[in-house]
């Protein structure tokens, strides 16, 4: 497979959840109907489904692809040699354990074998089962080299691909998605694509959520505007490869294991389709976040880009929260995330710069896990001198960073690997160790009475 793309070559068309309409080829799409008997330019017509075809239409996900071959075009799937067994779909006392301790990782360090985006997937923690259609699973990545001859499939769940180091280059059977750290991408269950790393090594963090879809928070008393604006999600525009692949490899995960299947031809071959179940990507610096102008420190849910819901009002799967540059600007208020324990779990990760709540520890690359009910907040020196200023403090204003959440009302276990990473820092819990009591006792006015 031809892996030199250029950084201009990538089109897109704006808005979330649009029905949409591309064609590489003017005519490729058919005209009034979805099916013909013969497809313009002889293409075979294939629906992909997102949802259950009875779904509710404002909910129902679905798009018509037309291809040079249908993707039923390959030999039997087969287990992969070597798989990747640091790659779970269902989290149970066999694989993962649980623990209410706080956890932070160190960044992973690139490997030094060669190591595409599959076999440098790993899994720290999740909940559920891909087989039950509830849950998700959060996974770092590392890797050192494009993927060659071989696409990727997930049949267990969509995937939130959230770079921290290096782009990458998607190419997805909907077409192409440019993917800088900054950015995140969505790609949606069942798509086929390949990743490929235009400037070398690469890490990051994939959110995956099984048995339901990202969409947009609601905004409640917000209004029709802020957050993350509809238009701003790009998804590609149609692109397609019509040559022989002798030995073309499809890695597909399925219930958390790897299988192969071989076809000679790209998989990459929709010269057009439409539909609103796409692959699509969305640039952090457009997020337009809120915050108190008062007093007081907002809940973090304020600023949720995505959500995958519940069938429970208002509970989340897994939400998608970042921390973005803002101003700060509160009145005599603690400025920093407050201390917290939450019925909700909560995995950070840092794209880059600092986070406001931690000094020193947590790097961009790494990772902490505060879960259920556990207790977490600013470490020392994040209080000690935020307390130092005093009340006398003008607007501040937090800039080169780029922090993140992924939240869940599911209680992760963690993967023994995690567990067991030399990357795991073991000494996390000092940071909070050298808060010391501020409580002061009032001095007690004595009462005469008379005698």
């Amino acid at each position: 497979m031809d892996n030199s793309i250029s950084g201009d070559d990538f089109n897109y068309q704006s808005g979330f959840g649009n029905h949409f309409s591309s064609e590489a080829i003017t005519g490729a799409l058919p005209v009034e109907q979805n099916s013909p008997l013969i497809c313009p330019f002889g293409l075979y017509a294939e629906q992909i489904s997102g949802t259950s075809f009875t779904t509710p239409r404002s909910l129902n996900l679905f798009s018509w692809l037309y291809r040079i071959k249908p993707s039923v075009t390959h030999e039997p799937f087969k287990a992969r040699v070597p798989s990747n067994k640091k790659i779970l779909s269902e989290f149970n006392d066999s694989n993962s354990s649980t623990n209410p301790t706080q956890l932070r990782w160190k960044p992973t360090d690139i490997p030094d074998s060669p190591t595409d985006f599959i076999d440098g997937l790993f899994t720290v923690c999740g909940s559920g089962s891909s087989f039950m259609r509830h849950g998700y699973a959060i996974h770092m990545y590392t890797a050192n080299k494009s993927m060659d001859n071989c696409a990727f499939c997930n049949a267990d769940g969509d995937f939130l691909i959230v770079p921290q180091q290096g782009r990458l280059f998607i190419t997805t059977e909907c077409g192409r998605l440019n993917v800088s750290p900054g950015d995140v991408a969505i790609i949606p269950q069942g798509f086929r694509f390949n990743v490929n790393l235009p400037d070398g090594p690469s890490r990051g963090y994939v959110a995956e959520v099984f048995g339901t879809h990202f969409q947009l928070p609601d905004l409640g008393p917000i209004g029709a505007n802020g957050l993350a604006s509809p238009r701003d999600f790009l998804a590609p525009t149609a692109w397609f490869e019509d040559k022989s692949y002798p030995g073309y490899t499809i890695v597909q995960k399925f219930g958390g294991e790897l299988f192969t299947a071989i076809q000679d031809f790209s998989p990459f071959n929709v010269v057009a389709w439409h539909g609103n179940y796409v692959p699509y990507k969305y640039d952090l610096s457009k997020f337009c976040p809120y915050n108190t102008v008062l007093y007081d420190h907002s809940d973090p849910s304020i600023n949720t880009v995505l959500t995958a819901p519940t069938d429970k009002p208002g509970v989340a799967l897994l939400d998608f929260v970042i921390f973005p540059p803002r101003w700060l600007v509160a009145e005599h208020t603690f400025r920093p995330p407050y201390y917290h324990r939450n019925c909700m779990s909560e995995f950070m990760g840092l794209i880059h710069g600092n986070y406001e709540a931690k000094v020193d520890g947590f790097l961009p690359g790494g990772a902490s896990l505060h879960n259920c009910m556990t207790p977490h907040g600013p470490d020392t020196k994040s209080y000690e001198s935020t307390i130092a200023r005093g009340n006398n403090v003008g607007p501040h204003k937090i800039i080169d960073t780029m922090a993140f959440m992924f939240e869940s009302s599911l209680i992760p276990r963690i993967s023994q690997s995690a567990l067991e990473s030399p990357f795991l820092d073991h000494d996390y819990y000092q940071c909070w160790i050298g808060l010391r009591s501020h409580f002061t006792v009032p001095e007690l006015k004595t009462i005469k009475t008379k005698e």
